[in-house]
């Protein structure tokens, strides 16, 4: 690409980097935070909502429960972080699940977890980013009206951020991220003060509605069901704490250490968000429902259609700031930033998973390679567009496409801590320093509690959330699944097939004769050129070939050959329904059944023009010729070019701007100038 046409990639997403530049795009903890963890943090912005918009079909008395659902909540996310901090130890090379699952269950189960988190990594974009625009939306109405283009518009700008690099990403982000972590601590601190030390009471915007249970006393089995489906919904705090054990290979040194130490401050700090939350939303007796249209009642009348039903997190900061406040705006502000910015997390998991999987030829070879920041372009634009069509296909909504959500992530849990058991148990057969085997039961012992609680909480989301759409999720998983094994029986028998004998054999042994065809047209320049190369390669048998569509255009190309003396025999083949392509193959096909062992070598004249529009009106029949040719066995294509006026005056252009820097491409002058000073020596 010129660098005139490269000027606006470069303004997009920065100067190239050098491969050499790697290291330099490492993350300390405090950048990576925010980069990696702004999923699980940020998910405190809904997961509560989800609670209570759950238990709100029985009425409000069932809110008694959600402390109860928060304590279930924060025993499995501390069970999960202390269950990773073991993976990203022992298999610091950034395969996360998949790699622990493929090593220690197999293949299959490798697939199942790496299925499961691509579907995990592009609901995490398409809910986050939704969820996003809600919140936004309750300041401002453009945004509520618009929600599908403005979620388009912010993957869009999120994928052009992440396509900058890592490290650059990442310190965009941070400032949001510990902006809404320190709105939610001044939150709960000044909620508690208020609440329990100058013993004020706090309302929610909502505190005076009244919620219309869709099923009022619900007892035994169904009250059970409820409040393990409000659970589930929950756990969507959960996502995203995988992203960290595959994210291992960006952190600084030491790698491990650095990811854990990470995983542990996440979780303590989604955790105390997350239980602060669900309690000044009891304290300030905020109502949600899931058909806030209907079930909502002010003054014993429904809201009706117009009503928009505010976040939780909105809900509680108007209680304890006041609703419009400097602080409200400003958690109200941080909080929508932060959920869009939450999808980073997936920009930066998908990819690296994809490069894995790329280089395992589960998924195309493009997925493996760095674009020009260092970053894996081609996995981002992928994710991007995946969400982008998931927001397109539900309009945009959070509630619906949480339906789908956490399903793939618990896939992968409890795959991984089931393939942790195995690799502690592998292990600990070999293993005689006692200390060392202390830690690895210690270790074993966590990662089995991890594989059952997470498995529970598998069954419990699959039971409750199957008919609200989790059965999409698990559509994407089987479809993902299927086609990486397809890739990978497309590479492994391309392998196969490509790969080289031990002994001789027919492409190792040198043909019997080469005959060599050139194709002729007319006597001009391109087919002089032709004919003299073909000399060149001194083949066993040489001619000039040309279809006959114009019996006084053949006459007239055989005078001229004899006139010229051309020492090449010319050969016509006739078609009476003016064809080109097909006679030529036909003549090639006959010649490989007369001398199979004989290798065929077509030599095509070509033009080389330098405007696009002449590729139009010159080459056409080459190239369909070409096409058929590449699929007859035993045939060489030899494509000999002529450059037009045309193109010599299109190099002259390229050179010209070749030469010409972009505005601060060049810092100190162009490179051949900045050459050493010689030292000047005393006279």
């Amino acid at each position: 690409m010129s660098k005139l046409t490269d000027v606006p990639k470069r303004i997009l997403i920065g100067r190239a980097l050098r491969s050499d530049k790697l290291g330099e795009t490492l993350l300390p903890k405090r950048i990576a935070l925010p980069v990696f963890a702004s999923d699980p943090l940020s998910s405190v912005a809904y997961a509560p909502g989800e609670v209570l918009l759950v238990l709100s079909i029985a009425g409000v008395s069932a809110y008694h429960f959600s402390p109860w659902i928060a304590v279930a909540v924060v025993v499995l996310m501390f069970t999960v972080v202390a269950s990773y901090r073991q993976n990203v130890r022992a298999y610091p090379s950034g395969g996360g699940d998949y790699e622990v699952a493929n090593t220690n269950l197999g293949p299959k189960a490798g697939l199942t977890v790496a299925s499961a988190l691509l579907v995990d990594y592009v609901l995490t974009v398409a809910v986050s980013i939704s969820s996003g625009v809600e919140n936004l939306g309750s300041a401002i109405p453009f945004v509520v009206e618009n929600k599908v283009t403005c979620a388009i518009g912010i993957i869009v700008l999120l994928t052009l951020m992440n396509l900058r690099g890592v490290k650059e990403s990442g310190k965009l982000f941070a400032i949001p991220t510990y902006v809404f972590v320190a709105g939610v601590f001044l939150m709960i601190a000044w909620g508690a003060y208020r609440g329990i030390v100058a013993g004020e009471t706090m309302h929610a915007p909502t505190s005076d509605f009244e919620i219309k249970a869709e099923h009022q006393g619900l007892a035994g089995f169904a009250l059970v069901f409820l409040l393990l489906r409000a659970f589930s919904s929950g756990c969507a705090a959960l996502t995203g704490v995988e992203a960290i054990s595959n994210g291992v290979p960006a952190f600084r040194k030491p790698k491990s250490k650095n990811a854990a130490t990470t995983l542990a401050l996440m979780g303590g700090l989604a955790v105390t968000m997350f239980c602060g939350i669900i309690g000044l939303a009891m304290a300030t007796d905020v109502k949600m429902a899931e058909n806030p249209e209907h079930d909502l009642l002010h003054n014993g009348t429904a809201v009706g259609p117009d009503y928009v039903q505010d976040p939780v997190i909105s809900q509680v900061a108007a209680a304890v700031f006041g609703d419009g406040t400097f602080f409200f705006v400003l958690l109200a502000a941080a909080t929508a930033l932060v959920l869009f910015l939450a999808a980073n997390t997936a920009y930066n998991g998908f990819p690296l998973l994809g490069s894995i999987l790329a280089q395992d030829r589960y998924l195309p070879r493009q997925l493996h390679t760095r674009g020009d920041r260092l970053a894996f372009s081609n996995g981002i634009v992928l994710l991007a567009g995946a969400a982008i069509l998931l927001v397109w296909i539900y309009g945009a909504d959070s509630t619906r496409l949480i339906q789908l959500y956490i399903v793939g992530v618990f896939v992968s849990f409890t795959l991984s801590q089931i393939g942790m058991v195995r690799h502690w148990n592998r292990h600990l057969r070999t293993e005689k320093d006692k200390a060392k085997r202390g830690r690895m039961v210690r270790s074993r012992a966590i990662n089995t509690f991890g594989a059952f609680f997470t498995g529970l909480v598998l069954v419990v989301v699959l039971a409750t959330k199957f008919t609200h759409g989790a059965w999409v999720a698990l559509l994407g998983m089987v479809i993902f699944y299927g086609t990486m094994t397809a890739i990978r029986k497309h590479y492994d028998r391309v392998s196969e097939e490509i790969a080289a004998d031990e002994g001789p054999s027919d492409d190792s042994v040198r043909p019997s004769r080469v005959h060599s065809i050139v194709l002729v047209s007319k006597v001009h320049k391109p087919t002089l050129r032709a004919l003299a190369f073909a000399k060149l390669t001194r083949s066993d048998k040489l001619e000039a070939l040309s279809i006959s569509v114009d019996p006084a255009e053949t006459k007239a190309l055989k005078e001229e050959w004899e006139r010229r003396g051309i020492n090449v025999p010319l050969k016509i083949l006739d078609s009476p329904y003016r064809e080109i392509t097909r006679p030529i193959i036909d003549y090639v096909k006959g010649l490989r059944r007369e001398s199979p062992r004989d290798a065929i070598s077509v030599y095509i004249p070509e033009y080389v023009v330098g405007h696009w529009y002449e590729h139009l009106l010159h080459n056409q029949s080459a190239l369909r010729l070409k096409g058929r040719l590449l699929f007859t066995p035993g045939v060489m294509v030899t494509s000999v070019p002529y450059q037009l006026q045309s193109s010599e005056l299109a190099k002259e252009r390229a050179k010209k701007r070749q030469e010409w820097n972009a505005p601060g491409a060049v810092r100190r002058g162009p490179v051949d100038d900045r050459r050493p000073k010689e030292p000047t020596g005393k006279r």
